[in-house]
């Protein structure tokens, strides 16, 4: 994984808003209707190339296929693995309604709710485990790298990576009516994810494990305390170590964030009670919210938390959770914030989290995005200037 040896380096989170035309097609092949599968992949492979030449002309170093042929972040995995059947109902999505945010501002979140693009709709289609988990995603991975690889050789850029999803929050989102115990349906999970993990790594490209769950799963369970909220966390880091053995750490960056957008997001997991855990992780670098007036804060939190020799930091310098753009000037300073505690050759300038991680989600719009991206690159070209030529 490249750092930021001469200047500091960009990147994003993965999933960036998805082409019109392209997103009714996913929505119809999530619903269950009829579609030609060959106009859908060359409309995916179109839309890899289009969404990484804006990242590179917004000045994104190291950049994704934006997840374009995905519907979400979690459940493109699941037609990947034998074991699993769709069952295409209201969806059982996230306990959303029964979380610490949501109790806490209910009228705000039923109001939010009824907003085009709003975050956090159940699916349309709940998967359950009805036999062995296998891995056989192979021709759809394959795809996905040639897609990306293509789209690479057209543009100038530092790197790529492909975000995969972790065992626990692909665990979390479907049901086991198969396996005797949670533990051995989570388990087999991490070995098919496994398959996916390498493969990537093996393709040349960096894997990005998306892990919101680790971060959000004390908003989201109010029954808990904080020893009970960090003994879960650990066992779901000690679960993707499982899923990554073997693979190079310097080949993995691993993203944890807080399951909501646009909110008042009083009851986020604050970083300082689960930073040590974050680092249990073998990954060579990690991604968080760092740019939102919740967590921006948090930077202070490395003053006191050493990181290891040889991690990088992603902290977030833009926002996914507003519209609002931000000023390159203000994103030179949080990134000089984290150069100043850590090291500049240990920070690559990031976003808090993606801007589609659902197909059926956007709330920023898409214009606003490539704003963002733009502003992101901007702050990293001014944070350059001042940490290596007037240092």
């Amino acid at each position: 994984m490249k750092r930021s040896t001469e200047r500091i380096l960009t990147t994003h989170v993965g999933s960036l808003p998805r082409p019109p035309d392209l997103l009714e097609m996913i929505q119809a092949k999530e619903r269950g209707e009829p579609f030609d599968g060959a106009t859908f992949a060359s409309r995916v492979k179109r839309a890899v190339a289009e969404a990484v030449r804006k990242q590179a002309d917004s000045g994104i170093d190291v950049v994704a296929d934006g997840e374009m042929g995905r519907f979400g972040f979690i459940p493109y995995v699941n037609e990947r693995l034998a074991g699993l059947e769709p069952r295409h109902t209201a969806g059982r999505g996230a306990n959303w309604a029964q979380s610490r945010e949501y109790l806490a501002f209910p009228e705000y979140y039923q109001w939010f709710s009824q907003l085009p693009g709003a975050a956090g709709r159940a699916p349309p289609t709940q998967w359950v485990c009805t036999g062995p988990i296998v891995y056989r995603g192979q021709e759809a991975l394959q795809r996905d790298i040639d897609n990306l690889k293509a789209a690479l050789a057209a543009v100038s850029c530092e790197e790529a990576f492909m975000p995969a999803v972790s065992p626990t929050n692909l665990a979390n989102w479907n049901t086991n009516e198969h396996y005797k115990s949670d533990e051995e349906f989570r388990i087999a999970i991490a070995n098919a994810l496994h398959e996916e993990y390498r493969a990537i790594v093996n393709a040349g490209l960096v894997l990005q494990v998306d892990d919101p769950q680790l971060a959000s799963h004390w908003a989201m369970n109010p029954g808990i305390d904080l020893p009970e909220c960090r003994k879960w966390a650990s066992a779901s880091v000690e679960l993707l170590n499982h899923a990554l053995r073997g693979i190079p750490e310097e080949r993995v960056r691993y993203h944890t964030c807080y399951s909501i957008n646009m909110g008042p997001r009083v009851h986020d997991m604050e970083l300082k009670h689960i930073v040590d855990i974050i680092l249990g992780v073998r990954a060579g670098a990690y991604s968080f919210e760092a740019a939102n007036p919740r967590h921006e804060h948090e930077w202070r939190v490395w003053e006191a938390v050493k990181l290891p020799d040889g991690k990088t930091l992603i902290p977030g310098v833009v926002t996914h959770a507003s519209n609002l753009v931000e000023h390159p000037e203000t994103v030179a300073q949080r990134i000089a914030r984290f150069a100043g505690v850590v090291g500049r050759e240990n920070v690559v300038a990031g976003a808090d989290c993606g801007f589609a991680s659902f197909s059926t989600s956007c709330e920023v719009h898409p214009t606003v995005v490539w704003a963002k991206l733009t502003a992101l690159a901007e702050g990293a070209r001014l944070a350059t200037t001042e940490l290596w030529h007037r240092a």
